[in-house]
């Protein structure tokens, strides 16, 4: 992960042939969270796979540190994505799910899963590595996805509403855990929801928190 890496969007206009809206501009500093938050269908979910480069901008531009990425693809864009479904692999083990992405880019078997490791004991999951996918907790999984993601070292990390499937002190407590993971790795990360109180603890523990309403 590349510390002290901005997220800057500029004029950015989001949609697929026609805008979904007015053109967005915001920055999002290392370490800090942007809480995107609206209903369904305002573009929220569109505007995570516009940085992430999954879907083209119309217009506008995306920076990444010194880097503007807008027209770069997805796999130059060194952005991870975390989903409402934690969309492991039921054949892997915790630890092997977690390695999947450095070993898919060439780290020798050993490295990866010692980063791994490492990765789980950030997300408070030191001792499942060798438990299968099925015996998680949604809120586990969920956990294990964020490992995942920053096991790949994003610059940038887009969350896409990673809670909505849990209940309501569940989605508090994985609030906090995230803010602190986030503010440890130093990376920018947009936290998409549909829930303004949501929004609200994932912007309260960050000191340069904001949120964006869609």
């Amino acid at each position: 992960m590349s510390e002290g890496a901005a997220l800057r969007v500029a004029d950015l206009v989001i949609g697929y042939g026609s805008a979904l809206r007015e053109p967005l501009s915001f920055a999002v500093e290392p370490g800090n969270v942007l809480a995107v938050v609206g209903p369904s269908g305002c573009g929220k979910s569109t505007l995570l796979a516009t940085i992430a480069g999954i879907t083209p901008a119309l217009s506008g531009s995306v920076t990444i540190g010194d880097r503007e990425v807008t027209s770069l693809p997805v796999n130059e864009r060194k952005v991870g994505m975390v989903f409402q479904e934690a969309l492991l692999f039921p054949h892997l083990n915790v630890r092997d799910n977690v390695a999947y992405g450095p070993r898919r880019h060439g780290v020798d078997r050993s490295h990866a899963r010692d980063e791994a490791d490492r990765l789980l004991t950030w997300v408070d999951l030191a001792d499942f590595g060798d438990r299968s996918i099925e015996e998680l907790s949604g809120g586990q999984a969920q956990r294990v996805s964020l490992a995942r993601a920053l096991a790949a070292e994003p610059d940038v990390l887009c969350l896409d509403e990673p809670f909505s499937a849990l209940d309501a002190p569940l989605r508090a407590r994985l609030a906090e855990e995230v803010l602190a993971i986030i503010a440890r790795a130093q990376i920018p990360a947009i936290h998409v929801t549909h829930d303004p109180t949501e929004a609200q603890a994932m912007t309260h523990g960050s000191a340069g928190g904001s949120i964006l309403s869609m």
